[in-house]
């Protein structure tokens, strides 16, 4: 697939969440990278051989407090190799982005992995 059309997948998947969603998401940068990097796989503590569809660098919502301003906005990266990787089809990678976002955002929200895993049971 196309970078362009990957990044206008990421951006749909962005302008589809629900508005009230899309309203608690300030100072947050979404953006396409081909690939995680060392740092940042070592960051989230992965095995050997495992990689990231997304990865969220921030403070999330529920840290911020009253002296939070004047920083760097949050970033979400989606890994576009990593989930083209593990699909098949289009409609696949369409579904992927989607989840893969939703997952990022969760963070800042202020979700742990441990609290997302247990909602996926």
């Amino acid at each position: 697939m196309y970078r362009r059309r990957f990044e206008r997948l990421v951006g749909k998947a962005l302008r589809h969440l629900p508005a009230d969603i899309r309203s608690y998401i300030d100072n947050v940068a979404v953006v396409v990278e081909d690939e995680p990097t060392s740092e940042q796989l070592a960051s989230a503590g992965l095995p050997p051989g495992e990689t990231l569809l997304g990865l969220y660098q921030g403070i999330p919502l529920t840290e911020r407090t009253t002296s939070y301003s004047l920083v760097m906005p949050d970033r979400i990266a989606i890994f576009r190799k990593p989930i083209e990787a593990i699909c098949s089809s289009d409609q696949q990678v369409v579904h992927e982005i989607r989840q893969t976002v939703i997952h990022e955002l969760a963070h800042h929200f202020g979700l742990s992995e441990a609290h997302l895993r247990r909602l996926r049971r």
